[in-house]
């Protein structure tokens, strides 16, 4: 016991109220009987002065991520967690035992803070330190191993290239600001450099900085002191732009060169069919690795989900195309006067289309002599007759029969150029909106790519 008011120790002023370990000559550090007072004061507050609070420093090390639980907004870390406070009654001076400056003491003798983290919701399967080291001052040194299952705020909007902003709130659970005070052992610089030096099983996660900030939790008439720390974690987002993104932009630009099969053609439509099940396909297969979430869906979803609608669209422009090539053709229907300004004078025009030569123009009619009519002074059969014009015709039955089947074949003929002139006619306008519908698609899909990689680049800036 000191008998003046303020006792040096060490060079360390202590005030009188506060006694001394004993320690014996040939016995190193304090005696078991000093030792035993102290352990049996546990269930108290190792303070002097009640109305004194006991200031606890925090300080961790993140050691692994071990998961992130999108759906159930959980995330699993592994911390290795110290805590500092001041024991009032473990102080003794080492040149008195042999020079001692620190032991070890089993932790379930000594009065510890109960500080906790209020975002720990599961069990607590840690494996405990049953030690504690001691300081000769009466400063205590308590490391353990957290496995820490947090509740989290998680946003996968910006999926695979999120990054997440969880907090670690640590504060006593029952003694308020009276009793107990915190505040960190490190700076927050010194805390991220390292647990990225130590960050071991991190997966698809890396560490970008740990940020923190002391408060005042206020409840009812009471309050609690808390410190706060943010760990920003960043997704590396290769798995996924492999697995996901690249295969799904393959499959867009193979849609794309599909606009170069012909459009008149039936296997056009077949195979972007086979592409729409492809793409189904690939997505059923890869919605594992996709994070599900009741707070909304990630950007690349909603890309997936564009990507099919747009492929969609293309089969039914395909669709469209073959239905104005087919259909109308093959009921040789004149080409509309307004289609013809529209498609071919203003359409065409957009998209330069060039004529190799006017399905408009009507092919000249040669008018062909009658082979079985001849001048009248170049026969004098008996077979021969002589009309009005002057002219003499051949009057055999057999050669009239011929005569009559050469007009139905020329007839027949002119039937079958007028129905090819149609049907070129309807092929111009299907492969100007063919064309004119790609553009548009092409643009499309240029501009939607666009805002997707703005969209993710505006938020890995945030």
């Amino acid at each position: 016991m000191c008998t003046n008011k303020v006792e040096t120790v060490s060079g360390l002023a202590l005030p009188c109220l506060l006694s001394l370990l004993r320690c014996e000559e040939g016995q190193s550090g304090p005696t078991y009987e000093s030792l035993q007072q102290v352990f049996d004061r546990k269930p108290l507050r190792p303070s002097v002065n009640l109305s004194t609070p006991t200031i606890t420093n925090i300080s961790f090390t993140l050691y692994a991520i071990l998961g992130v639980n999108e759906k159930a907004q959980i995330l699993t870390t592994f911390l290795w967690l110290r805590l500092y406070w001041f024991h009032e009654f473990l102080i003794w001076d080492p040149e008195a035992c042999d020079d001692v400056t620190k032991i070890s003491l089993p932790v379930k003798e000594l009065w510890t803070p109960d500080i906790i983290v209020y975002e720990f919701v599961d069990d607590d399967v840690s494996q405990a330190c049953p030690y504690v080291y001691v300081n000769h001052t009466g400063h205590i040194r308590y490391d353990r191993m957290l496995r820490l299952v947090s509740a989290c705020n998680l946003e996968i909007f910006s999926f695979p290239f999120d990054i997440q902003n969880c907090s670690f709130t640590f504060g006593s659970y029952m003694h308020t600001i009276k009793d107990v005070r915190v505040s960190p052992a490190l700076s927050f610089k010194e805390m991220t450099e390292y647990s990225k030096r130590y960050l071991q099983a991190s997966g698809e996660w890396e560490l970008v900085v740990i940020l923190g900030e002391g408060s005042i939790l206020n409840f009812g008439i009471d309050q609690w002191d808390i410190i706060t720390f943010w760990v920003v974690i960043k997704r590396r987002p290769i798995l996924y732009v492999v697995n996901l993104i690249i295969p799904s932009s393959f499959l867009m630009i193979i849609d794309i060169l599909s606009f170069y099969l012909p459009p008149h053609s039936v296997d056009r439509a077949s195979f972007k069919m086979t592409l729409i099940l492809g793409y189904t396909v690939f997505l059923l297969i890869m919605n594992d690795l996709l994070p599900s979430t009741a707070n909304g869906t990630p950007l690349i979803g909603i890309y997936f989900s564009v990507c099919l609608a747009l492929m969609v669209i293309s089969l039914l422009e395909t669709v469209l195309i073959t239905s104005v090539l087919h259909h109308n053709s093959m009921k040789y229907r004149e080409v509309p006067r307004w289609v013809r300004e529209f498609v071919f004078g203003f359409l065409g025009k957009i998209v330069c289309y060039s004529f190799p030569e006017d399905p408009f123009a009507n092919p000249p009619v040669k008018r062909e002599p009658n082979p079985w009519v001849t001048p009248s002074s170049e026969s004098t059969s008996s077979q021969q007759t002589t009309n009005s014009s002057g002219t003499v015709t051949l009057d055999v039955p057999e050669l009239r029969q011929i005569s009559e089947d050469l007009r139905d074949m020329h007839s027949y003929l002119s039937v079958l150029r007028r129905q090819d002139q149609l049907q070129d006619q309807w092929c111009h306008v299907g492969y100007i909106l063919d064309l004119l519908l790609f553009r548009i698609y092409l643009l499309i899909i240029t501009g939607y790519a666009l805002v997707i990689i703005c969209m993710w680049c505006i938020w890995m800036e945030k």
